[in-house]
């Protein structure tokens, strides 16, 4: 079988593949979604009651694609806290959860996530791993870009791991200070990696913020991966092609 680029469903030009993990290679969007509504909706209860200000919870479908999907925790932290004029210290990275911090309710969020993957563990999409084995025979790099700093612990959950050879995931943001997305640096610093210009490679996202990175970076092609309805909005934040799961793009060619 030919697996040139273009029967990846790519420009012939793409040299890699640069790939977010959260609802485009694993089923781990929900898990983060859940993890952020506990966690927000905790925060402004205590919050309420102290201050007898209206509840307004955390929408896990609004909000989360509004504010943080995509974005480091910090990052996601301070936008969604500013959605609700609510202001709070920004504390240090290893404030403890309790704290009321941006980087303390960040790392409440992260227990609450660990503690969901420990229980549910990391499922993945199985058209998504079949292109990825498509991208790997055809010669293509390959890498994983997520905000999220349990990325390497979801590949390895998920069997996947090996499939990579470069992760730039939270914890490479913040040693490398680089800027959160809807920023490029996370994906220019991935193709840096593997040693290909951005008009070499390939963007696969799922969250606007991603997409609007890809398309900010100036590869080759932004693939959205539309997993809740937002085809539109992805391809208004600059996504060249919008598929539903990636083995369309194998379907196509």
């Amino acid at each position: 079988m030919d697996l040139s680029p273009r029967k990846l469903g790519l420009p012939d030009r793409v040299r890699a593949c640069l790939f977010d993990l959260d609802g485009v290679l694993t089923r781990t969007a929900r898990l983060h979604a859940a993890a952020w509504k506990e966690m927000f909706d905790g925060f402004l209860s205590e919050r309420a009651a102290r201050t007898g200000t209206p509840l307004d919870p955390f929408d896990d479908v609004e909000d989360y694609d509004t504010y943080v999907d995509g974005k480091t925790r910090a990052d996601g932290t301070r936008a969604f806290l500013a959605s609700r004029g609510i202001r709070l210290p920004e504390g240090e990275p290893d404030d403890p959860p309790d704290a009321e911090t941006v980087n303390g309710l960040g790392n409440r969020k992260n227990e609450l996530m660990l503690n969901r993957l420990r229980r549910d563990g990391v499922e993945v999409f199985e058209g998504s791993v079949r292109y990825v084995h498509a991208v790997r025979d055809a010669g293509l790099h390959r890498a994983v870009v997520s905000s999220s700093a349990n990325c390497r612990e979801m590949l390895a959950g998920a069997g996947i791991e090996d499939l990579f050879e470069v992760g730039v995931d939270g914890g490479t943001v913040v040693r490398e200070h680089l800027a959160g997305k809807p920023a490029p640096d996370a994906y220019l610093a991935a193709a840096r990696a593997l040693g290909v210009a951005p008009d070499e490679a390939a963007v696969f996202e799922d969250a606007l913020a991603g997409v609007e990175a890809g398309r900010a970076g100036g590869f080759a092609c932004v693939v959205g991966v539309d997993r809740v309805g937002q085809a539109d909005a992805l391809r208004e934040h600059g996504a060249h092609v919008v598929v539903s799961d990636l083995a369309e793009l194998l379907e196509r060619s």
